[in-house]
This record gives structure tokens, sequence and C-alpha cells, in this order.
């Protein structure tokens, strides 16, 4: 950046010219590694509804007990996400990241030789979904904002999302092509190999929440913004008091614990909401590549759109529009079409919440310690979504029907619209002529 001023006139140019490129390819190589690590860990997690119904024809226990032990699975990934954000703050998110990766492939390979609840939940539930938790979207978010300039946070976001998006559309059909070539005991095992592939981004993404962030930080002088984040307390616990006095911060809680419960649901349940339908059990696999591709989509624009309006206001449109689509859903006729454009509309919104939210953590709190405030937040999200995978089996059991799921499901997203908008958030500032 420094310019002598004796020097030539090519001089400073070749200089700026030059350095954009090594900066570019750094840029792209965390993003790369995030979403790659992403997309295997959240692909694993989410293809997991395809092995409901054989788990449940080995080994006898009730739709009921598995679905437990998938919801507590729902319920561990989100409890291990604050402590491992704290963790990756303190001493890096590489080590982390390594440790999490890891224990996924292991519970992911260990499945299909649990034959009671109690060990479905330990390599389901503790395993595969802590160790998801911790290369789980609280460390990557902050990984990534903490290595790529402020200006860039917005969209890296969204990618990283629709790394978890692409993830889950690969993996559904490679889990159900490997489930009828070689069967769902070969295929979890299979699944959980390729898991590992995650592993070098955890050296790629090490570093933590103390480390000097000179990409990211405002620029010296008059051009520095107003709206620049204010300093917050270094300490995790004086960041977690301050952020739980602010009504945003719960607020914002509140409309994650109704996006687990969604999310959750459709992802343990929707194969067998498909088959109830009558319609073929490709269909299941299908309705779930269809909602980690069209979150490709929503997570993309949803990383755009955030730099252009204010995030609260996005939120509030997901959740109206989740809202409609189960309406909608309920009412028509269960067709294939019908299936695959009800998840392709839910794909949409399916994750798309996750940028806005990250993006007002960051905003108000600043990315010291991001990665704790928002596996506090991803807790909320976990909690729904531990009711989520359990009231369907438990519904279905009782009543035969998904019926009353949704209903719940509709009403909870109606509020989740509304109680987004009270949240505490400045205008976008558009850029002014100067």
């Amino acid at each position: 950046m420094s310019q002598s001023p004796g020097g030539s006139g090519r001089s400073p140019g070749a200089t700026t010219a030059a350095a954009p490129a090594p900066a570019q390819i750094a840029v792209w190589l965390v993003l790369l590694a995030a979403a790659g690590t992403f997309a295997l860990t959240m692909g694993t997690r989410q293809t997991m509804g395809l092995f409901l119904s054989p788990l449940n024809s080995a080994t006898g226990l009730g739709l009921g007990s598995i679905s437990l032990a998938f919801a507590f699975g729902q319920l561990w990934w989100g409890l291990t996400q604050p402590f491992a954000g704290a963790i990756a703050d303190r001493i890096g998110a590489g080590r982390v990241l390594l440790a999490g990766v890891m224990l996924v492939a292991l519970g992911t390979a260990l499945t299909p030789f649990m034959t009671t609840t109690s060990g479905l939940v330990l390599a389901i539930g503790v395993l595969a979904a802590g160790g998801a938790g911790m290369a789980g979207p609280a460390v990557l978010m902050a990984a990534t904002m903490r290595l790529l300039p402020q200006r860039m946070r917005g969209m890296a976001t969204g990618i990283v999302n629709a790394g978890g998006s692409f993830g889950q559309f690969a993996m559904a059909p490679i889990a159900g092509a490997l489930m009828v070539g070689y069967g769902w005991s070969i295929a979890m095992q299979v699944l959980g190999a390729i898991v590992l592939l995650a592993l070098p981004a955890a050296f790629l993404l090490r570093g933590n929440g103390q480390a000097a962030q000179p990409a990211s930080a405002p620029p010296a002088g008059p051009a520095t913004p107003a709206a620049a984040v204010a300093p917050r307390p270094a300490g995790a616990r004086a960041a977690l008091a301050e952020a739980a006095r602010d009504p945003s911060y719960r607020m914002l809680a509140a409309g994650f614990f109704v996006c687990g419960f969604h999310v959750a649901f459709l992802a343990t349940h929707l194969p067998g909401v498909i088959a109830t339908c009558g319609l073929p059990v490709q269909f299941g696999a299908w309705s779930l590549a269809m909602l980690g591709l069209f979150n490709i989509v929503g997570s993309v624009a949803m990383g755009w759109a955030v730099g252009r309006w204010r995030m609260k206001s996005l939120l509030s449109l997901v959740y109206a529009t989740r809202a409609l689509a189960v309406l909608a859903f309920l009412l028509a006729p269960k067709t294939g079409f019908t299936v695959l454009a009800f998840s392709a509309v839910m794909g949409l919104t399916f994750l798309s919440t996750v940028p806005p939210t990250a993006g007002l953590v960051a905003k108000l709190f600043g990315t010291t310690n991001m990665a704790m405030l928002f596996g506090v937040v991803m807790l909320s999200h976990q909690i729904g979504g531990f009711l989520g995978a359990w009231l369907g089996g438990r519904m279905f059991e009782a009543t035969g029907s998904y019926d009353w799921v949704w209903y719940i499901d509709i009403m909870l997203a109606v509020g989740a619209a509304l109680i987004h908008l009270p949240i505490r958030e400045a205008r976008i500032a558009r850029p002014s002529a100067a």
C-alpha cells in the first residue's frame, strides 16, 4: 500500500494491480473451506431422515423411540455450539473443527450397530450431532467473518450457508443410491467416511477471536463510517450478560427457535409425510434433495439481500412465506409435483434465516465473541429442533397423521414473522455521492 513519492509512475500501478490476486485467492479458499465443511457435516445430518424407517425395521424400537434419538441430536447439536464457539474464540477454530469432523464420522459409522434407544442416542444424538455442532455454523460463520473484510461478510455468510444446502442436495441422492445398492448399514458407514474430506479445512480456518483483524478494520481518518461497531466486552461472560439484557437479542433467539422447529420436522419427517401420501419412496430422497438445491438459491440470495435491506424485515418475510407455503400444501392435492414444488418453496426459506440472524448478532455485538453469541442463538434454534423432530413422531403415533404438527408449524411461523419486527436495527445506509 505504501507508495514512494519519488518513485516512477509505473511502480505503484504495478503494485496495485498485482496485490488483489493473492487476496482474492485467499478469500475463495476461506469460503471453500467453510462452505465445504458445512456441506459435508450438514449434508450427512440432513439425510438421516431417510434412515428412520430402516432403523425402525431393524431395531423394532418404534417410531417414537427412534424419533427421540433424532430429536436429542437436534438438541445436542445446539447445546454444543455455544461451548464450541467459546472454545474456538479462545484457542482457535481449527482444533474445534478437527474434533468435530472426527466425531461426525465416528457417530455416523457406529449407528448401524446400535440396537437400543440409548445406543442410538449415543451414536446419532451425542457423537454425530455433537461433532456437527462443533463443526457447525457458529464456529464456521465466526471464523469466516474474522478472516474476510467487513464489506464481504453478508455474501460470505450466504455462501457458507449455501454450502450446507449443497451438501444436502448432493448427499441425499448419494445416500438413497447407496441404500438401494448396498443396504442402509453400508450407506451410513460410507457417509461417515465421506465426512472426513472436511479435515483439511481445519488448517485453513484456524485462528481465534482475539487475533488481529486488519482486513475487517475500518479505514483510518475522516472516511471512517460513523456506524462502525463499538468495542464490546472481551470476556465471554460479560458479552453474554450484555446480550441477554438486550430485547433484540432475545427476540432474535425466539424467532430462531421457530426456525429450528420447521427445519428439524422437515429433515426428519418429510420422507414419512410423503410416504403417507401414497407416493413412491424415491420422492422422499428427491424432496430432501429439492430442499437442499433451492436452499442454495435462497441462501445466496439472502447473503446478497442483507446488505441492501434490514435483516429483521427479511426474517419476517421468510417466516411469513413458510406459513403460506405450509397452508397451501395442506390444501393442495398430494401429487408428486405438489410435494416437489412444496419442497422447493420450503428450500428457498430452509436455512436462509442463518445469514440475517448471524449478521444481526455481528451487527449488534461485533465479532470478538461472535461464535459464542451466535452459538447461544443456535441453541434456541435446536431446542425448537428437538420439539420438531420428537413431536412429529409422537403426533403420528397418536393420531396416524402429521396434520396437527403442520397446524402448529403455521402458528409458529406467523408468530416468528411478527416478533422480528420490533428488533432494534438501523436502516441500511445508502451510498452517498461523496
